[in-house]
C-alpha cells in the first residue's frame, strides 16, 4: 500500500465505523475507482485498533466510571444506573458475538456482494430516517431497560450483513425504542468498544499466524489516522446529532446506494 491508500482507508475505516453510513459501502468505493488491492488483514488489525483507542479515551471517565460502579454495585440486588448500564452493555453484545462467530463465513462468502451492500445501504438508510420521523425521545442512559438493551443487541447481529452498519442500525432500533438521539448515540459508541476488542482480537491472532511480511510503518500510520478521523467523528456527532439529527446521513446512504447500482453492479 502506498501512502495515498493508507491514508484515504483509514480516515474510511475511521469515519464510518462510528458514522450510520455502512463502512462496507465505502471500502468498495475505493478499490472500484482506483483499482487498489484488497488493503489485507494487517491493515484490517491497525485500523481496528486505531478506532478502538479513538473510543476509549472519547469515553474513558465513562469507562472508568462503569467499571468501578459494575464492581462495587454490578453484582448486588440494587445495582445502581451506571453498574445496570454495564450489564447492558455486556448483555447487548452476546447476540452480535455469538451471530459473528456462527454465521461470519457463510456471510462473507456469500452476501459480500456490491448489490446486497447497495440494497443494504438505501434500504437501512431509509429505516434509519423513519426511525428518526416517528421517534419519541422519552428514555436516557439512565432510565432505559434490559429489554431495550437486549433489543438493541439483537439489532446489531444485522450490522454482520454488509451495508447495514453496526452504528446506524442499533441507532435505528435506540430511537424507535425511545431513547434520546444523543444517547442512541452514545449507547451505540459504548456497544462498539467489546466488539470492535472482539473484532480485532480474532484478526490479530489471524496476524499472528501469518508468515507474510508486514510493514510496520504503513501500520503505524493506518492506527494513527485512524484513530484521529474516529475521535473527531465521534466528538462532531455527538455535538451536533440533537440539532441536525438523521436526515444528512439518509440522504447520504441514499446517493451512495445509487452511485453502487448504477455504476458498479
Amino acid at each position: 500500500m502506498d501512502t495515498l491508500e493508507i491514508v484515504v482507508l483509514a480516515i474510511l475505516q475511521g469515519l464510518t465505523e462510528f458514522l450510520p453510513i455502512s463502512s462496507s459501502a465505502h471500502l468498495i468505493l475505493p478499490s472500484r475507482l482506483f483499482g487498489w488491492d484488497d488493503q489485507g488483514l494487517a491493515f484490517d488489525v491497525a485500523v481496528h485498533v486505531g478506532t478502538l483507542a479513538a473510543v476509549i479515551i472519547y469515553f474513558r471517565k465513562d469507562i472508568q466510571q462503569l467499571v468501578t460502579r459494575w464492581c462495587v454495585t454490578g453484582w448486588t440486588r440494587n445495582p445502581d444506573s451506571d453498574a445496570r448500564l454495564a450489564w447492558y452493555v455486556i448483555l447487548a453484545t452476546i447476540p452480535a458475538g455469538l451471530a459473528g462467530l456462527l454465521l461470519e463465513s457463510w456471510i462473507e462468502e456469500n452476501l459480500r456482494s456490491t448489490l446486497v451492500i447497495a440494497i443494504t445501504t438505501i434500504g437501512f438508510g431509509l429505516l434509519l430516517g423513519y426511525s428518526d420521523i416517528v421517534r419519541k425521545e422519552r428514555l436516557t442512559l439512565a432510565n432505559m431497560t434490559l429489554m431495550i438493551a437486549l433489543v438493541i443487541g439483537l439489532a446489531q447481529m444485522i450490522a454482520l450483513i454488509p451495508g447495514t452498519s453496526r452504528s446506524g442500525i442499533t441507532m435505528t432500533a435506540a430511537l424507535l425504542l425511545g431513547l434520546h438521539r444523543v444517547d442512541a448515540a452514545r449507547f451505540s459508541f459504548l456497544l462498539s468498544i467489546p466488539l470492535i476488542l472482539a473484532a480485532g482480537g480474532l484478526k490479530t491472532l489471524e496476524l499472528l499466524q501469518s508468515v507474510a511480511p508486514v510493514d510496520w510503518q504503513a501500520l503505524g500510520l493506518g492506527v494513527l489516522i485512524s484513530a484521529i478521523s474516529a475521535w473527531v467523528c465521534i466528538y462532531y456527532f455527538l455535538a451536533f446529532i440533537s440539532r441536525i439529527g438523521m436526515l444528512p446521513f439518509v440522504v447520504y446512504r441514499l446517493l451512495l446506494g445509487g452511485i453502487l447500482l448504477l455504476f458498479f453492479v
